[in-house]
């Protein structure tokens, strides 16, 4: 007898379950940030993301197992469960890129255990609480999806494949040996000196001594580029100490405001 399919959500993600054309899904309204992104520190981005997210935040890569794996995470905040791009009407900063892990939601893309073993597809799924009967309609009494649905289907699936592509570029990063730990320090106008650890860079001295073949292979798949803008994306984190410095001074003159 086959056990029921086991499906582990994403990153930031409650519970996601199959999606089906009966649902009716509650979907995010206006410019409101959903819920799980309002605090979320970093935040995944793709390959194509890269060169756009760079200009807004510093871009550094994360391993979750030890060094086996790594994917590249936009840096939104000096500290755990702090967004500075989260603004006081909970709207993500209109001047800064937003992320498409945001766009996306509460849909994603999941593998799907059965019986121990990965099914050969992923699975189209939706976050289990944004299902309501109140909520919108993703297909029509035909079957036939909705205009909305099928932007976002677009989305969706666009985004699944970047992934794969960001993940080819992480593996060959980790294969040439071209990632190194570091650790960001930073003093804000008030409280204590902020240390960020747990982040990877690429090391420029590593990339200068690759074979020129290996630099040509890298430009002619697009990474080459990508590297640049990961390593030129990293005096962000000087934007970002600023950016900390105007929440807390907001932070303080309300507190002041309401004694």
């Amino acid at each position: 007898m086959q056990s029921a399919p086991q499906i582990t959500p994403p990153y930031g993600f409650q519970e996601v379950i199959p999606l089906n054309k009966t649902h009716r899904v509650l979907l995010p309204k206006g410019t409101l940030l959903p819920m799980p992104f309002r605090a979320m520190n970093p935040m995944p981005v793709t390959f194509t993301e890269c060169p756009l997210a760079s200009r807004d935040y510093p871009l550094v890569f994360i391993s979750g197992d030890d060094g086996k794996s790594f994917t590249p995470m936009l840096v939104t905040g000096l500290g755990a469960g702090q967004n500075l791009f989260n603004m006081p009407d909970n709207t993500w900063d209109r001047s800064a890129y937003l992320p498409g892990y945001v766009r996306r939601y509460p849909f994603c893309m999941t593998r799907v255990m059965v019986d121990g073993k990965e099914a050969p597809e992923r699975v189209a799924c939706v976050e289990k609480r944004a299902i309501n009967d109140r909520g919108d309609s993703l297909f029509d009494e035909q079957g036939v999806a909705t205009a909305d649905w099928e932007q976002r289907q677009k989305l969706l699936f666009e985004y699944e494949a970047d992934l794969a592509r960001t993940e080819d570029m992480c593996g060959l990063l980790l294969q040439l040996g071209l990632l190194e730990p570091f650790t960001m320090q930073a003093t804000p106008d008030q409280g204590e000196p902020i240390h960020l650890t747990g982040m990877f860079r690429v090391a420029e001295n590593k990339l200068g001594g690759l074979d020129g073949a290996v630099l040509q292979d890298l430009a002619q798949k697009g990474i080459l580029g990508r590297i640049y803008a990961h390593l030129m994306s990293l005096d962000n984190f000087q934007r970002l100490l600023v950016r900390n410095d105007i929440h807390n001074q907001n932070a303080a003159a309300k507190t002041t405001a309401t004694d």
